[in-house]
């Protein structure tokens, strides 16, 4: 399928969070994720799409998976993309994020995607320049891209999200991941419940309509797709749990904790997985995991948003 054969969604000129996002307009991305994951498989991965355009990763974060989904995603449809090292830039010599964006937008940037550990560096960029922002992650906020390809890879297992029991387990607070998750999937209808350590859930994080557990196994009991979050050291100023012996004892999920979900349970995870401390191996590499779907899924996934925020009439708002 062409994704030209789709019926155009109009959106604003940047992407800085699943919030934002109705549900018409996370279907279509899904939508169009799905003529291009056509093209990935192809043994000629090239299109015309972004034929002309110029992408830029800005990434102030360490990458791997992210930044090279965007720009295999950019080169796949034609695109110029190119990544500047933060470390390595004028960025090191002092120069403010501000200055950085209008420099790459006088070089005819047509989108910025950018990784921040501030929340709302993306939308203070996209106050101010021309280029589309997509956010990449941002600081304990928000990362829209991996729940958008979360959310891909459910639909395309389960063909809807309609009262699904979802369960997230792991470093809820300092999860960007988690909070575009539960926005995206509770607006899609999705049950979403939460495990972890007292210490590792934000404080009224009820008030996004996820739901949270008692225990890991009141959490994936009966669920339809269960997702472990990786245990963010370098985001935590203190100890929030004994050691990860204990973690991994008490909310690590192994084979006899999957049993408790669904048969057919999702096993999902936004990687890089900590073996033997969020999700035991056996399971990482078991029959009910798609953690390598989502990886291709996010390429689709990505180039869907780079097709969209180079169309023309992308800046209208849907009503």
């Amino acid at each position: 399928m062409n994704p030209k054969d789709l019926k155009h969604m109009h959106f604003g000129k940047d992407l800085l969070g699943i919030k934002e996002l109705n549900v018409d307009q996370i279907q279509y991305i899904i939508d169009i994720a799905s003529s291009m994951k056509v093209l990935i498989k192809a043994p000629n991965k090239k299109s015309p799409h972004l034929q002309g355009k110029s992408i830029i990763t800005l990434f102030y974060e360490n990458s791997t998976r992210t930044r090279m989904s965007f720009e295999l995603a950019a080169k796949y449809m034609s695109g110029t993309a190119a990544n500047i090292s933060v470390s390595s830039s004028s960025v090191a010599k002092g120069e403010t994020l501000i200055d950085t964006g209008k420099t790459l937008d006088m070089m005819g940037t047509d989108i910025i995607i950018i990784r921040h550990g501030c929340a709302g560096a993306p939308k203070l960029l996209a106050d101010n320049v021309k280029a589309s922002v997509l956010n990449a992650g941002d600081g304990m906020h928000e990362h829209p891209t991996q729940a958008l390809l979360d959310a891909y890879t459910i639909y395309e297992k389960r063909g809807g999200f309609k009262d699904l029991k979802v369960a997230i387990t792991g470093d809820i607070k300092h999860s960007r991941v988690a909070r575009s998750n539960i926005y995206a999937l509770t607006k899609l209808g999705a049950k979403v419940f939460l495990a972890a350590p007292g210490t590792l859930i934000p404080p009224a994080i009820e008030e996004t309509g996820a739901v949270i557990a008692s225990s890991v196994d009141e959490a994936i009991t009966d669920a339809d797709v269960v997702m472990g979050l990786r245990i963010q050291k370098e985001r935590q100023k203190s100890a929030l749990f004994p050691n990860i012996r204990e973690y991994a004892k008490f909310y690590g999920i192994g084979e006899e904790k999957l049993k408790l979900a669904k048969s057919d349970v999702l096993l999902m995870h936004p990687g890089p997985v900590n073996r033997g401390t969020e999700l035991t191996s056996a399971i990482v590499d078991g029959a009910k995991s798609v953690i390598n779907d989502q990886v291709m899924n996010g390429v689709a996934i990505r180039m869907a948003l780079l097709y969209i925020f180079t169309r023309g009439d992308r800046y209208e708002n849907i009503d």
